[in-house]
């Protein structure tokens, strides 16, 4: 099996914005989940991956090598996210952690920590690229493909809405939330758009660390906080806060690992500054880093309240790490 592609196109993800349910007919729901994005490229002899910043991603998630004998002798290209799931059968993104900054797993890793691809769109097929197909033609196609198993594709389901029942269901089976679809929208890779809405239950943020600071107690001689920041519409780095909390005892490790090799004498935020009490005793690093975190709500001076640290997201390019332009 082949893991370079060159016979079909591979494609930029299409990205959702955040926002309130909308309601109407022209509207399709689908559940948000907890993954990584990926678009990925078969052929019958052949499997490609794709993060969202364009790493090749194929050797991190061999269950892919299945696609090809799923899709018999198409040719396609998916997009979808990469999960791993919970005792509850709900994607955990802490659970996929452990696999996500693994190049090349061994089998007991794979074993321990098993991917799925839930797949939602279908960009390219035969030859003919969908993009511009509405949504409605795209998923149709993608559901008319005759899948030969269940492993380790699959397609979850969509929904007429309400969209609020979907959000309640959503809820109920322990998943993130809720991703709206315009009917009529179609695919525009690279770009994020108003025809998509993603309704989280908690909201999360792509994070770049710029400093941390030590902790105290239990955490003496390690990683205390590490302080967040964001670029703004200008292209600045603006502060947004800082985080204490979600961390396991490995994550703090890795974390020192990582951050040890970027240290630098100043602060890189160059954007809304970090308040003296943030600032004073922070170790400063290059602003390189991407990680996310789930918090309650933003403060009136645009920083996030009550954050939790849910990873580090090797998947994401720093550039592209965009604070809202205003509070949600």
């Amino acid at each position: 099996m082949r893991h370079d592609l060159y016979v079909v196109p591979l494609f930029r993800p299409m990205l959702a914005t955040l926002g309130k349910l909308p309601t109407g007919p022209r509207w399709s729901f689908e559940f948000k989940w907890d993954g990584v994005r990926a678009i990925v490229g078969v052929t019958p002899d052949s499997v490609r991956a794709m993060s969202r910043n364009d790493i090749d991603i194929t050797p991190s998630y061999p269950e892919l090598l299945g696609l090809p004998a799923q899709l018999g002798k198409r040719q396609v290209v998916l997009d979808g996210e990469l999960v791993t799931l919970d005792k509850r059968g709900a994607p955990s993104f802490g659970l996929l952690q452990q696999r996500m900054h693994v190049r090349r797993p061994d089998p007991s890793l794979v074993a321990r920590f098993p991917v799925l691809y839930y797949v939602f769109d279908l960009l390219w097929m035969d030859g003919e690229t969908l993009t511009g197909w509405s949504y409605a033609r795209r998923r149709a196609a993608l559901e008319k493909l005759r899948l030969r198993g269940t492993s380790p594709m699959s397609v979850p389901p969509r929904f007429p809405g309400p969209g609020q029942d979907v959000l309640e269901a959503a809820g109920a089976n322990g998943l993130e939330g809720v991703i709206a679809k315009s009917t009529e929208s179609v695919y525009e890779p690279g770009r994020r758009s108003l025809a998509w809405i993603k309704t989280p239950f908690n909201q999360t943020q792509e994070v770049i660390v710029v400093g941390w600071k030590a902790g105290a107690g239990r955490r003496e001689g390690m990683i205390g906080s590490l302080l967040l920041a964001a670029y703004n519409e200008k292209g600045k780095l603006d502060f947004l806060g800082h985080v204490g909390t979600g961390f396991t005892d490995a994550a703090l490790v890795d974390l020192s690992k990582r951050l040890a090799p970027l240290k630098r004498a100043t602060s890189p935020v160059d954007g809304a500054e970090v308040p003296r009490e943030h600032a004073r005793h922070a170790n400063w690093v290059r602003p390189v880093l991407v990680g996310e975190v789930e918090f309650r709500s933003w403060t009136p001076d645009g920083r996030i309240r009550h954050a939790a640290w849910r990873g580090v997201r090797m998947d994401k390019n720093p550039k592209e790490v965009l604070r809202p332009s205003l509070p949600l």
